[in-house]
């Protein structure tokens, strides 16, 4: 990135290692099974230097996700004014179903499975909604309670979604399965 400093570049390749050793150790081992200390011997770092970038394992598989919220936000900010708000969020999700399909299985089924990690991704979704409800109010009208709601329920359509697609070893679709889950809590269309 222009104006990016040196610190900051390296401070990113080390968060980046450690996250990536982690998630090779949570494979192998489990999520549970593995220690801070094994993944600091991983990466070469002291348990110490691992803590002063990740405030725990769970942050080490969820951690970037914020990211994701941001791109979630901007898609559904691109889609067209006029388009009804459970359409919009659902073209929106497009990039959480992308996100998840690219992360793998395996990993999607640690995130379903464990109970610190669903947590964790619950957490994020909450502050997810923290950028999708101004967008989403905007559509509605500054309407925020209605923003609030349907945000809520679509996130929690995709938790159910990938949990199901973990569920049956990815043998639906992701999307389809977000489909499913959004008809049955969507109202009819008038």
């Amino acid at each position: 990135m222009v104006g990016e400093g040196l610190r900051e570049v390296t401070r990113r390749a080390v968060t980046a290692e450690i996250a990536a050793k982690a998630m090779d150790l949570f494979t192998e081992q489990g999520f549970e099974g593995t220690t801070v200390d094994q993944i600091a011997a991983a990466v070469g770092v002291s348990t110490r230097t691992v803590f002063r970038y990740f405030a725990g394992k769970e942050d080490m598989v969820v951690g970037n996700l914020m990211e994701l919220g941001h791109e979630l936000a901007a898609a559904l900010e691109a889609r067209p004014a006029d388009e009804a708000p459970w359409a919009a969020l659902r073209a929106a999700l497009q990039v959480c179903v992308e996100s998840l399909e690219a992360v793998g299985l395996p990993r999607a089924t640690m995130l379903a499975e464990t109970p610190a990690l669903r947590t964790a991704l619950l957490r994020k979704h909450l502050q997810w909604q923290e950028v999708l409800v101004p967008v989403l109010a905007k559509r509605l009208g500054g309407d925020e309670f209605t923003a609030h709601a349907l945000s809520s329920a679509a996130l929690s359509c995709l938790d159910v979604a990938g949990y199901e697609w973990t569920r049956v070893a990815g043998k639906k679709p992701l999307g389809d399965l977000l489909d499913a889950a959004i008809a049955a809590v969507r109202p009819p269309a008038r």
